[in-house]
């Protein structure tokens, strides 16, 4: 049982208190307790403040003295008020009543009594009451029902947010205004649900409140919700930090007032910084390369979920680009990207399909015909004028789209296509300011897809002249074996100056030569047709190798070409001799019968068209079944590998290398190149046989 204060102490204590900062912070509680006999056996540090009477004077006297006499037998312990408290406290377990009260100075007034039973310390059955006065219990019983209906019918928002600013409890009208069920809300932080574009000031003025700093009032926001995504809203927000309770921690208590429509011009200030926003990280994210389909997809990833539920892009197939637009004939397009958040029938239609018909009158008629972007309701005449089957117009009437945003794709004068954005009834309809943002989105994206189309073409032209100068098949004689790969890099890099042949000259003998030429596209192409021609018509008269790699300097020099590498060898199968020259070349690897990998690097002078500098010869003998390895820098150097640890590594792998030459140039291939490539690869495998075996089958 809880101690006693006994007679003779110095002085009872304060009143018991309830947690400071609560509605009951004010309420005094008495505690007493009452043993078989009706007589007072505890007495509280609350009891002496209620009843008057200190602990010496009351202990082990009647409780019957605590109440006001009102017949012959109220001082009879075993009826009156206490007597009915020990009584009906030990009967039922617990019982709560009010009663008048004693003061030891003469007054009476009203108490709720709350009492239960608990053993004592002797085995008996103590009766302990707990009191306050009635008056103080109405006042916070008051209270806490006005708060109670506060929360339950205020139409202003109401929140209160725990020291880590999640949400512990808001009312109906917040939870309507984020439109997010007020249970959901609780645990989440209040940036979660409040999202800004604010750079984070927000979130710091919550955290100033919460830390005890001074209230806000009326203070404006621009803020959206997961629940309304796509509604700009402004609120009012009064702000107070909550006091900090035993044992609790402290927050942020709030009113929040929806003040869209009084202050449109901020929520005008927050779109327009979303637009900009929006601008910003297409400028970021459309064009990244020079792919058509690529840049397609950036733009229509852009603009969903952010603008729209659904995003199309399609390239006009004119006839003839420099036909005009007939609006009495119908209009063929090819869908090359497509996004969207909306049904799976609607989705799925959306991404497949690849080519498009459109009927004259239809709304991208309409669209080219004004040469601006337009905005179009989703109906039964939408889909009748613009879709012309009838199962995909159905899929679109029930896909939720109620409008159609429709852009062209203009550049440079050039129509490129058309770009669709929709939007859902979840969204709000589209503005003029919508239409302008879609404009600008449009044109950003029609010059990066120009720009792509421009390189293609020029690619084009640049891998149809490669392909003509490079040669289909060499024609190596009867003394030699030759297996020869390449591989042009990335898009960006397709059209290189890598280059090789394989000539033959008087007296069985052949040259073998690999060159590249910096650089890429249609002047590297050319540069590198120019020297392989050069370098055919001379090997003919037979120089000798820096002789051949001289006139080919002055070539270079003479046709603007500012860097180039060559590598030449002539083989003589009569003698096995070959000699080598290079210009600036990886030097020649050879594979002799037993494994073991040679490298000859004696030969290795400037690049071509620096000039200056005289090229050297050098003789070597080559054994029967030798394999001669002739490749561009792209098969031994990429990106976080050096030269040198490519040439060991393909030294390795041309060491271990067996099979036919064929088997052996895929598998080195495999082993040196990475997935994708960066630069263009030539790789050349020649096994020579000598004049007295026979050629090998």
């Amino acid at each position: 049982m809880l101690p006693s204060d006994q007679p003779g102490e110095a002085r009872a204590h304060g009143p018991i208190l309830s947690e400071p900062g609560s509605l009951l912070e004010h309420v005094a509680v008495a505690v007493f307790g009452m043993d078989g006999e009706g007589r007072v056996c505890y007495w509280g540090p609350g009891a002496q403040g209620l009843f008057g009477h200190a602990a010496a004077e009351i202990l082990t006297r009647p409780a019957a003295l605590l109440f006001p006499p009102a017949g012959s037998d109220d001082g009879d312990l075993h009826s009156g008020p206490a007597a009915r408290l020990a009584e009906r406290g030990r009967a039922l377990g617990y019982w709560r009543v009010r009663l008048p009260v004693l003061h030891r100075d003469g007054s009476v007034f009203d108490c709720g009594f709350r009492v239960f039973p608990v053993t004592g310390t002797a085995g008996g059955s103590v009766v302990m009451g707990l009191a306050s006065r009635s008056d103080e219990l109405d006042r916070v019983k008051a209270n806490l029902a006005f708060l109670d209906a506060l929360f339950e019918t205020c139409p202003i928002g109401l929140v209160m947010l725990d020291e880590d600013l999640r949400y512990v409890h808001v009312n109906q009208a917040l939870a309507d205004m984020d439109g997010i069920p007020a249970p959901d809300h609780l645990g989440r932080a209040a940036t979660e649900i409040m999202i800004t574009s604010d750079g984070g000031e927000f979130a710091r003025m919550l955290r100033a409140v919460a830390d005890g700093g001074t209230p806000l009032v009326d203070t404006l926001v621009g803020l959206r919700t997961p629940g309304h995504p796509d509604r700009d809203q402004v609120r009012s927000f009064s702000l107070f930090p909550l006091s900090r309770a035993v044992g609790t921690r402290s927050g942020v208590g709030g009113l929040v007032v929806d003040v869209t429509d009084r202050e449109r011009a901020l929520l005008e200030a927050t779109a327009a910084r979303r637009r900009l926003d929006l601008l910003d990280r297409a400028a970021a994210r459309i064009g990244t390369t020079l792919d058509v389909d690529t840049t397609a997809r950036e733009l229509v990833d852009v603009a969903v979920p952010e603008f729209c539920d659904g995003s199309v892009v399609e390239l006009v197939e004119w006839m003839d680009p420099t036909e005009a637009f007939d609006p009495r004939l119908p209009l063929f397009t090819r869908r090359i990207a497509a996004r969207a958040t909306l049904s799976r029938p609607a989705v799925e239609q959306l991404e497949g399909l690849e080519h498009v018909k459109y009927p004259p009158g239809s709304s991208i008629h309409r669209m080219f015909a004004t040469g601006r972007p337009i905005c179009v309701p989703v109906d039964e005449d939408f889909t009748t004028r613009t879709i012309a089957h009838a199962e995909r117009a159905r899929v679109i009437l029930d896909s939720g789209l109620v409008s159609i945003l429709i852009a062209p794709l203009v550049a440079r004068g050039t129509v490129q296509g058309i770009a669709m954005f929709g939007r859902s009834a979840d969204r709000p309809a589209f503005t003029e300011q919508d239409l302008s943002l879609a404009g600008e989105l449009a044109s950003r994206a029609a010059l990066c897809l120009d720009n792509a189309r421009l390189y293609s073409q020029v690619q084009d032209i640049a891998l149809t002249l490669q392909r003509a100068l490079l040669p289909d098949a060499l024609q190596p004689g009867p003394h030699l074996t030759v297996a020869h790969r390449y591989l042009p890099g990335s898009r960006v890099t397709e059209v290189g100056g890598d280059w090789y042949d394989v000539i033959g000259l008087p007296g069985d003998r052949v040259a073998l030569v690999v060159g590249d030429v910096m650089g890429h596209g249609v002047p590297a192409a050319a540069s590198m047709g120019r020297l392989r021609i050069t370098a055919e018509a001379l090997a003919r008269h037979g120089p000798e190798p820096h002789d051949l790699l001289t006139e080919l300097d002055l070539c270079a020099r003479e046709s603007g070409i500012e860097l180039a590498t060559c590598l030449y060898v002539a083989y003589d199968p009569h003698t096995g001799d070959a000699r080598i020259s290079g210009a600036g070349h990886p030097p020649l690897l050879v594979r002799h019968p037993d494994g073991t990998v040679e490298t000859i690097a004696d030969a290795m002078g400037v690049p071509l068209g620096v000039g200056g500098v005289p090229f050297r010869t050098m003789r070597t003998h080559l054994p029967d079944g030798a394999v001669l390895a002739l490749y561009t820098d792209g098969l031994i150097e990429a990106r976080g590998r050096d030269i040198d640890t490519g040439l060991a590594a393909l030294r390795t792998e041309l060491g271990r290398a067996e099979g036919s030459l064929e088997e052996m140039a895929d598998r080195i291939l495999t082993a040196m190149l990475p997935a994708a490539p960066t630069d263009d690869t030539v790789l050349v495998l020649a096994r020579i046989h000598g004049a007295t075996l026979p050629p090998e089958g």
